[in-house]
């Protein structure tokens, strides 16, 4: 099947699957008490929004001189740069890593471009052990699944769903203890630290004035990859540099409270390089990998280049009634929600993803929420002008708009037809889609303009 004919499929099957729904807006409804509570914190929200906004847009304008200067300033410091153009690329740099150290395991924290590059996938067909240690990752990784949400991956499971997974790969007893089954998890990870040849970040900032790579996490297994294995790689995307280290005072708070609620996340670390002399703590080396795979493309659209902005905190993901509906894995991409049918084209093909921009009801609660307001329903459509103007719309989808067109430019056209056939014309060919789940409107006997005339 194709990718759109798997979509449908996967949001019919989501749609009406109850205990799912139950479960996502369960968790989701949590979410948007605590975000409501956590935007308190904010003298002016709407000011803040547009100071990021404005910072954020900024430095997507200027990004070739704050990553030049990231890279200068960070390996100034021992670290060591990769830029990486596509996804086959960072892939054949992390192996040449992997091969230099022989490396055989490694325990990797979250992080949504590592999915992007299919890293666990690829390490696994080289013989390596790849251990996810951010409980929901964990969670999903057990269960031989992806990230469900870019800040959730396991918001879709609930309590006794983790604890049958638990008890099927772990072998441990049942139990629905929150607690416990964390406890559970974090006594066979820690191990796991201190054997790892390699650690793998992510990146929530590029922070250029300083050379440095800015993470923030609610657990502090980060701290752990970064800090006991004897070599580290953080995978960024090269869009999420900032200027300065005191912009932070203002994307930390924004990203904490727009993703969970919370007024800052528990554990906030800027990574400059390895470990310098005289300091105990740290990898023997660090490598940056840059991962552009597309980024360049859309940086250099005018109209949609503010989709870089993108802090992916998953607020959108949260207000969306499509993806409260048909959750995180319909979309089958890395990045889901509005925020991903916007990027996804430009990253993965618009020929394969087109539909995903008009996956969306166009109710703009998206862009309402967005920490550094992006407005993501004009860039749907703006995706959608695009897929049409590429030739990527079905030939009957543009012969019904040609004679829909032609009908409405001449109302003689309109009233020619009988209302008869008119219904016969809606119930031969939209019913099969369009009335699947609706019941087909009926055309009046005769239209407004016909009853105007036989009243005057």
């Amino acid at each position: 099947m194709s990718n759109l004919d798997e979509f449908l499929k996967a949001a019919e099957h989501k749609a009406f699957d109850l205990k799912h729904r139950n479960t996502i807006n369960f968790n989701i409804g949590k979410y948007d008490v605590s975000v409501q509570k956590g935007l308190t914190q904010f003298d002016d929200w709407d000011l803040a929004r547009s100071r990021a906004a404005y910072l954020k847009t900024q430095a997507i304008d200027a990004l070739d001189e704050h990553l030049m200067m990231f890279e200068q300033r960070f390996t100034a410091q021992g670290g060591k740069v990769i830029w990486a153009e596509t996804k086959q690329e960072a892939w054949k740099a992390i192996e040449k890593i992997f091969q230099e150290k022989n490396a055989r395991s490694v325990v990797k924290s979250k992080s949504m471009t590592t999915e992007e590059i299919h890293l666990n996938e690829n390490l696994e067909e080289a013989g390596v052990e790849v251990v996810e240690t951010d409980l929901g990752e964990y969670i999903v990784q057990l269960a031989g699944q992806k990230p469900y949400h870019i800040v959730t991956p396991a918001m879709h499971l609930s309590k006794k769903d983790v604890s049958n997974i638990f008890v099927e790969k772990l072998h441990t007893p049942p139990t629905d203890d929150a607690q416990e089954l964390t406890g559970i998890a974090r006594r066979l990870l820690r191990e796991k630290y201190t054997n790892a040849d390699i650690g793998i970040t992510g990146g929530n900032f590029l922070v250029a004035d300083v050379g440095g790579v800015a993470i923030t996490e609610n657990e502090g297994n980060a701290r752990l990859c970064m800090t006991f294995p004897k070599t580290h790689i953080a995978i960024v995307g090269l869009e999420k540099v900032i200027p300065k280290l005191a912009d932070l005072g203002l994307f930390w708070p924004l990203l904490a409270t727009s993703g969970t609620g919370q007024r800052m996340t528990i554990y906030n670390s800027v990574v400059c390089g390895p470990k310098q002399p005289g300091e105990i703590d740290g990898p023997e080396e660090m490598y940056v990998i840059l991962l552009d795979n597309g980024r360049t493309e859309l940086l250099a659209d005018p109209e949609k280049r503010q989709a870089l902005n993108c802090i992916r905190c998953g607020a959108c993901l949260n207000a969306c009634p499509v993806y409260k509906n048909i959750g995180g894995h319909t979309y089958q991409t890395t990045y889901s929600g509005p925020i991903g049918s916007v990027i996804t084209p430009h990253l993965e093909g618009m020929k394969q993803f087109k539909h995903l921009s008009y996956a969306s009801s166009l109710c703009g609660a998206c862009g309402s929420v967005c920490p550094v307001k992006i407005d993501i329903p004009n860039l749907l459509l703006l995706n959608r002008k695009e897929s049409v103007e590429s030739g990527l719309s079905p030939q009957t989808e543009r012969w019904t708009f040609y004679f829909w067109k032609r009908a409405m430019l001449k109302r003689w056209r309109i009233d020619f037809w009988s209302a008869g056939f008119k219904n016969w014309g809606l119930k031969t060919f939209f019913a099969k889609f369009w009335g699947k789940r609706r019941t087909m409107p009926e055309v009046a006997p005769k239209s407004f303009k016909q009853m105007w005339k036989d009243l005057h």
